[in-house]
């Protein structure tokens, strides 16, 4: 069973910057494809990021060229760099391990206009 542990989220302002870390334990976190999802209020859960066990980023539309997704496999950990944050980033943000297999409790970002 793997455990997925978030950090880093909180309220801030549009235009500002967040880094949001997640944590594995349990599992063989290099071999693991890792991603980040979010739910904003009113909506359906959408596909943020994501980051193979190669290294290779995949990104949504919406946050392409704001938001960088990287791992630390010695740490178990995997990031999300949150640049020029917008008000429709305001959402709850999940951790995901092997594909959609194992979910972290998720964390909430709060970005005010």
């Amino acid at each position: 069973q793997v455990h997925l542990v978030e950090s880093g989220g909180g309220l801030v302002q549009a235009g500002d910057s967040l880094r949001l870390s997640c944590e594995a334990s349990g599992g063989a976190f290099s071999v693991y494809e890792m991603g980040w999802y979010r739910r904003a209020p009113g909506k359906e859960r959408e596909f943020v990021a994501r980051i193979t066990r190669r290294f290779l980023p995949y990104y949504a539309d919406s946050v392409k060229g704001r938001f960088t997704v990287s791992r630390n496999n010695a740490k178990n950990t995997v990031y999300l760099e949150m640049n020029s944050l917008k008000p429709e980033d305001t959402a709850i943000y999940y951790c995901t391990a092997d594909g959609l297999r194992y979910w972290g409790q998720g964390i909430q970002v709060t970005v005010s206009s």
